[in-house]
């Protein structure tokens, strides 16, 4: 094979296409993995030799073997795309008359054109890329010859348009990573003057063509062009009318023109000048007469089930529907327009009831824009915020929402009929109709709930009474299902229940308050009359979804609040599958909105309902049996729910003594087991012991993340035995694996390292809510530093936790300068051993890899002088880590070292003479280490950073830094400052690394332009992508110029986003219930809930 591979690369000699057909062959072929690499070895050496597209011509006229055709013209675009411009002119116009021959002798006639599909394709895609390179400077003609072509043949003129579809793809949609900003400018400005000649062809084409696949590329052609073409050639042309009256009404062509009439409906309306309006509503209008002769809106469903053709003209209608009512709906509110635009929402609304899951998204996307706009215009105008939620008396309906209720009455009951399920819910029904838990949450289903959410919130504000109507109406089926009726349905109920949890503070709250009473009662007794442990939880995980989200409800009704609780309690002795997960979530969410009303001494009650949970009472079981049958992790759960109610106890000496009260249970099995190990040591290895411990653990790491800062009072209890313990299983952890190195991987290892884990994280989780950062400096910290630091250093490799990195992180990140002097200690015990952990490879030892750097950035951002007290040597190795750091594969490794380098040269501004230093000896090493990752094609995600990073860099040594010279008078003589060395030094770096790509002037322009002191960061980004740009060819000459057009128009969308958001969450009940703040004295929500809570208080008797 190698013999073949020698004669196949010697361009001296004729080219042997059969050979190549048998290694082309064997590539395909072989299962001998070790001939293929030799093979690909090959191949990568023949596309890359200078000379190998002068046998591309020769492949492709004699072989008859696809693969190989294929092999040639990769060949041949490879070289049109890296090496065109060293190409003697002759050579390419060589190239261009052959490629252009070879595309009209294929596409001259259907048959061959079939025949050659594959390669004509390929063919079309290298001449576009020669357009990129050529036109129009070299080839002015080429539009006007394309043209004139195009007339002459209807095959041929089907190709020419799918090169004017990729053409147009390639300038104005994939051009931000291949192309220049300049020449892209430069293409869009050619094609937008040369319009009038392709609009001409399109016309043509469109007007006389009898070939259904010529017909159909120029529709999708033009489809192409509607992004950008000016407006003139869409609204004072034939095109809408062709569209409308010639290819819509013909199935072959129906889905085309209807994706081009989307593409003018989505057309910005603030671009659109007033004198079309008329046309854009004739357009609308003679559609859906039109629509109205091919399906009736009532057949819609029908037809989407007709195959594919089907589903795809429905989809395509829906978008277009869609598109059209939200882009343009002011001017088709008119009263001539109103009948064409009832019947346009009669459409979508039946399109709604499509079993499409695709279709069913774009139809709530529509009703939420509608519901959205109705409401902001119609009902938040004319009444405010508070007298919305607390006014007696409902405002009548604006005309414009009346016109408009009939269809919003027939979306709504959709709607609610098809809600998603929320994440919230755990115990869900399979395909098989069996009741299960849910362990992996569907993302899609969890982004389209949020959107029907927001939708049926916008709804209740339109008519809040008519939403309540509806679902109080099935809810009566399924409760008392009417012979003949649908009857009970776990589908349906469960459908019902996540829309009415929906809604939650969309009503006014006495309104509120009737309604979720209702619910409730009846899904109680539905409860207790249903028979089967499945049907029982699915009503179960029912109830607790819909009181989790009405917490407002709960708190302003004590013992509804309170029989709802110990509903929970009861379900968490229920074992069905899912039923306590969910029990205990609610319990928890319930707890975070509520927790001042169960440390509160509520009126008929014999004490706050916290001291009752603790130690039982007639009407509450206390924690103990309430916890008896749940798992460990439900366990976690509930006592974090209980954190959260006794962090709402504000008398600090009454916290105190419930936090002691809390963990009674914990802490006396903590005591047991510390006192077993006093007498006997050997107690700590018992398996069951170790998990004794790790739960433990985890009950109070879960208290302190709710809890905060009062949860100190606890952790000063257990620290001292805690930290022993730790010590004395990681020497265990130590001398196992000293002895046999494969012992880290046995169970008992594995136990002993889990509770040092949990060790940590309460450590690191109590340190993250403390608000008394100074005392756990000088209590807690010291004998971490003793216990931990050491064990750390001392440990086996495998051994060492890479939680004791995220602890020290967390530390030096909450206490600041606090902790400045006990850094230089904390990097000798970590820094060195850690280092010869990860840097031996790319891949072991990721979890070390990503905290190790974690604490770096946070000494970076929270003591930075600390760097400055560890040894010179010392930190010419931390220097060395973020450098390897920022050239690693993975891209959260180099965000980070990229991230730390920024922040320590922003850090250094400012810092006189110690930036100098630091100038003066790391800038030249890091700004050639800067520019190696820039042009890496692999670090590419983290260009924006490496961007900021070198312009930082450069901009101080040109403004100054270092004052001493960076380079040796001696050796550099002329050289008068470090603006001019560094310059000649980018320009070396450069041209030994590219020299072969970039002329002299191109060096000088993009150096000139590093330099430039007055360019902003996205002025240096642009100026930076052109350059990689360049490296991606051989280039004789080129263009680089920025534009930061994208960019700032990227940024706009974001702000536009961003404001958009606030303002949609002003609308009382689209906030999700998880991100409301009831607590909050200044928040309007609080004041209107509470309110109208003290106003309706005693009104309840659940």
């Amino acid at each position: 094979m190698a013999s073949a591979f020698d004669r196949l690369l010697d361009f001296s000699q004729p080219f042997d296409v059969a050979l190549l057909d048998q290694v082309v062959m064997a590539m395909y072929q072989s299962r001998d993995d070790a001939q293929r690499r030799q093979i690909n070895a090959f191949m990568t050496a023949f596309q890359e030799h200078p000379q190998s597209w002068t046998r591309v011509d020769t492949i492709l006229e004699t072989t008859q073997c696809e693969q190989s055709k294929f092999f040639a013209l990769a060949t041949l675009e490879n070289c049109v795309k890296y090496r065109w411009k060293v190409l003697p002119p002759d050579q390419r116009e060589l190239i261009k008359a052959y490629i252009v021959n070879v595309i009209i002798r294929y596409s001259s006639d259907e048959a061959t054109l079939q025949r050659t599909k594959m390669c004509l394709g390929k063919l079309n895609l290298i001449l576009v890329q020669i357009l990129k390179q050529e036109w129009p400077h070299n080839w002015k003609d080429f539009i006007p010859q394309l043209v004139e072509s195009g007339k002459t043949n209807e095959t041929l003129c089907g190709n020419n348009m799918d090169i004017l579809k990729k053409l147009s793809e390639e300038v104005f949609e994939f051009s931000l990573k291949q192309l220049t900003s300049r020449k892209v400018d430069q293409l869009k400005e050619s094609l937008t003057q040369e319009f009038q000649l392709i609009y001409q062809l399109c016309e043509f084409v469109m007007g006389n063509a009898k070939n259904p696949t010529t017909i159909s590329t120029t529709l999708q052609c033009f489809l192409r062009f509607l992004f950008w073409i000016p407006l003139v050639y869409i609204f004072e042309t034939a095109l809408i009318d062709m569209l409308l009256h010639k290819f819509f009404p013909q199935p072959a062509f129906r889905c085309d023109a209807l994706q081009c009439l989307a593409e003018i409906a989505a057309i910005d309306p603030r671009t659109v000048d007033a004198k079309y309006h008329p046309r854009i509503q004739k357009m609308y209008a003679d559609f859906i007469t039109n629509l109205s002769a091919i399906v009736p809106p009532n057949a819609v469903r029908q037809f989407h089930q007709q195959g594919d053709a089907g589903e795809e003209f429905v989809q395509r209608l829906t978008l277009f529907l869609s598109t059209i009512l939200k882009t343009h709906l002011p001017i088709l509110e008119t009263q001539e327009l109103l009948m064409h635009l009832m019947q346009g929402l009669q459409y979508l609304v039946n399109i709604s009831e499509v079993d499409d899951d695709e279709i069913f998204k774009i139809c709530t996307e529509y009703w939420n824009f509608l519901a959205d706009d109705l409401y902001h215009k119609e009902v938040q105008m004319q009444r405010p915020m508070a007298a919305l939620m607390l006014s007696p008396t409902p405002v009548a309906q604006s005309p414009r929402l009346q016109t408009y209720s009939p269809i919003l009455a027939q979306a709504r009951r959709i709607l609610i009929d098809r809600m998603p399920k929320p994440e919230e819910v755990l115990v869900v029904e399979d395909e098989n109709g069996e009741v299960v838990k849910e362990h992996l949450k569907d993302v899609e289903v969890v982004a389209l709930h949020k959107t029907v959410r927001e939708t049926l919130v916008f709804l209740t504000h339109l008519d809040h009474q008519q939403t309540e109507e509806v679902m109080i109406e099935k809810l009566g089926q399924q409760v008392h299902p009417a012979p003949g009726g649908q009857g009970w349905s776990r589908q349906r109920l469960s459908t019902l229940c996540w829309a009415i949890g929906s809604i939650s503070g969309a009503m006014r709250e006495d309104d509120e308050k009737r309604f979720l009473v209702h619910v409730i009662k009846d899904l109680l007794g539905l409860c207790e009359v249903t028979r089967g442990k499945d049907n029982k939880a699915v009503i179960a995980s029912n109830i607790m979804y819909v009181v989790g989200q009405y917490p407002r409800f709960l708190r302003a009704h004590w013992k509804f609040l309170k029989t709802v609780v110990n509903k929970l309690f009861e379900f968490m002795h229920e074992t069905h599958p899912g039923v306590q997960d969910m029990a205990c979530e609610t319990f928890l969410k319930i707890c975070q909105r509520c927790k001042q009303q169960f440390v509160k001494h509520q009126p008929q009650e014999q004490s706050p309902f916290i001291d009752q949970l603790l130690i039982g009472s007639s009407t509450v079981a206390d924690i103990g049996s309430t916890i008896a049958d749940l798992e460990a992790h439900q366990v976690n759960m509930f006592y974090e729910a209980v954190g959260c109610i006794v962090s709402a106890e504000q008398n600090p000496t009454k916290r105190d003594e419930i936090i002691q009260e809390l963990f009674r249970l914990p802490n006396a099995r903590w005591l047991e087991i510390i006192g077993l190990a006093m007498q006997d040591p050997t107690q700590l290895q018992n398996q069951d012991t170790m998990r004794s411990i790790a739960k433990i653990l985890q009950i109070n790491v879960r208290v302190s993340s709710s809890l905060g800062h009062p949860y100190i009072i606890q952790l000063a209890a257990i620290y001292e035995r805690m930290l022993q313990v730790y010590k004395m299983y990681s020497e265990a952890i130590s001398a196992s694996v000293a002895a046999n190195a494969l012992s880290a991987k046995t169970s008992g290892v594995r136990l002993m390292r889990a509770v040092k884990r949990e060790t940590l994280r309460l450590i690191e989780t109590t340190v993250d809510r403390s608000e008394d950062m100074p005392r756990l400096v000088e209590h807690f910290v010291p004998p971490l530093v003793d216990y931990v630091l050491a064990d750390y250093q001392s440990n086996h490799p495998d051994t060492r936790d890479p939680e004791v990195l995220s602890l020290f992180a967390a530390v030096v990140g909450k206490a600041g300068d606090l902790i400045t002097a006990q850094v230089p200690r904390v990097l000798g015990a970590v820094f060195d051993c850690t280092l010869a952990m990860i840097t031996q490879n790319m891949e072991d030892y990721p979890e070390h890899r990503i905290n190790f750097f974690q604490l770096l950035k946070e000494i970076n951002h929270a003591c930075f002088r600390a760097f400055f007290m560890i040894p010179a040597e010392a930190f010419r190795v931390l220097i060395d880590a973020i450098v390897w750091a920022i050239k690693h594969r993975e891209r959260n490794i180099a965000d980070a070292g990229l991230s730390i380098l920024l922040e320590m040269l922003r850090n250094l501004d400012g810092a006189g003479e110690v930036a100098g230093q630091f100038y003066l000896q790391f800038a030249l090493t890091l700004t050639h280490d800067m520019l190696a990752v820039l042009t890496d094609k692999e670090h590419e995600p983290g260009f924006k950073l490496q961007c900021a990073v070198l312009q930082h860099m450069l901009s101080r040594i040109v403004g100054g830094l270092p004052a001493a010279p960076l380079f040796s008078p001696a050796e550099h003589p002329g050289i008068t400052s470090n603006t001019q060395f560094i310059r000649l030094r980018i320009q070396t770096t450069l041209r030994e690394g590219f020299g072969d790509r970039l002329t002299p002037g191109q060096l000088d322009e993009v150096v000139t332009g590093l330099l430039d002191p007055s360019k902003d960061a996205a002025a240096f980004q642009t100026l930076a992508r052109d350059f990689l740009i360049q490296l991606k060819e051989f280039n004789s000459d080129q263009w680089t110029e920025c534009s930061l057009s994208l960019q700032l128009e990227q940024q706009h969308k974001e702000a536009e986003r961003v404001q958009a958001e606030m303002a949609r969450m002003q609308v009382p009940g689209l906030m999700p219930v998880t991100m409301r703040n009831y607590d909050d004295p200044t928040d309007p929500a609080a004041i209107a809930a509470a309110a109208a809570a003290s106003a309706a208080a005693a009104a309840l008797s659940p």
